[in-house]
């Protein structure tokens, strides 16, 4: 076991003899469980493998995989390995899409999550506004659900994350911001919103219609069951699960029947894009804030720190 005492020697270490074929190693006995197979993939012998396993376990002063007939599983010193030998290979991609984005003229690559219902006007004067020494950045946009974009921030494949605020998140090596909140509203055909909107809202009359809505246990399809629940209605079944504000707009424009309950800035998008129809009904609840996540432990580039303050700028006309 590495003595805990001695942490310098072990950096002294692992700072002389560490190379990056001993992170990819490191990274596809994780993903292959065995030495035959991670030799085959990096087109070499076993016996060299087992040699520069062997080389990383002297480094680290103990045993980083337990082996058995199933195969090769991490121990507890080899899960702390892995994880920041995945995170450290993600980096080295991270500064060559920098490297990139230099070449072109650019200041920086940034590789942000997004989670759906962030209006796309939002992101788009954030990133016009990120010009670190004058100069504007490239930016990847991955889209995803909070706790699946928060593990991939974890994991270093994300430089931040904007997602939404939430007691079950697992918050660990994060530091978080919330930017702003949205309030929900009722959409539909154009037709349908106007009838709609001519009286109170009858839970028993909607539960009949075509719902759009997303996926089960995410925030706004609870809200809307709980609604429904609360009313004394069974919740409908959805004609379609989908969490795409295009493709909710493209239904709801081709069907006089079909609603569903979108953040009250993507309802305006929706109504000036796809030309639904927006209901007058204030439902007096709203959904869990839209937060900035990023990662604790380090200190952010320029783009970082600009991209974050230009979120602050866009939400706060937004609001």
């Amino acid at each position: 076991m590495v003595a805990m005492n001695a942490p310098d020697e072990l950096l002294a270490r692992l700072t002389s003899r560490l190379k990056m074929r001993h992170l990819v190693l490191l990274r596809l006995i994780g993903q292959h469980g065995s030495l035959t197979r991670v030799a085959g993939h990096m087109a070499t012998s076993q016996p060299a493998v087992t040699h520069a396993l062997a080389e990383l376990e002297a480094m680290f002063g103990a045993p980083l995989f337990v082996r058995s007939a199933r195969g090769m599983a991490p121990t507890a010193l080899g899960e702390v390995a892995l994880a920041r030998a995945r995170a450290m290979l993600q980096d080295l991609g991270h500064w060559v899409r920098d490297m990139e984005a230099a070449g072109a003229g650019r200041a920086a690559h940034l590789q942000v999550g997004v989670i759906p219902f962030i209006p796309g006007r939002l992101l788009a004067e954030a990133i016009g506004r990120t010009r670190p020494r004058g100069s504007g950045v490239t930016v990847t946009i991955h889209e995803g659900s909070s706790d699946h974009l928060l593990a991939r921030l974890r994991d270093h494949e994300l430089d931040c994350v904007i997602g939404r605020s939430s007691a079950v998140l697992a918050m660990d090596g994060l530091v978080h911001e919330v930017l702003y909140e949205q309030e929900p509203r009722l959409v539909a055909h154009r037709r349908l919103a106007a009838r709609l909107g001519r009286r109170p809202l009858s839970w028993p009359e909607l539960a009949q219609l075509d719902w759009v809505l997303g996926q089960r246990n995410t925030p706004m399809r609870e809200q809307i069951t709980d609604f429904f629940l609360r009313a004394g209605v069974a919740p409908p079944a959805p004609m379609v699960e989908s969490l795409s504000a295009k493709l909710i707009g493209e239904l709801l424009a081709a069907n006089e029947r079909a609603v569903s309950i979108v953040p009250a800035d993507i309802a305006e998008e929706l109504a000036r894009i796809a030309g639904v129809g927006v209901v007058a009904h204030r439902f007096g609840w709203t959904l869990p804030p839209v937060t900035l996540f990023r990662r604790a432990e380090e200190s952010s580039r320029e783009a970082d720190a600009l991209f974050a303050q230009a979120l602050r700028a866009a939400c706060g006309r937004s609001t």
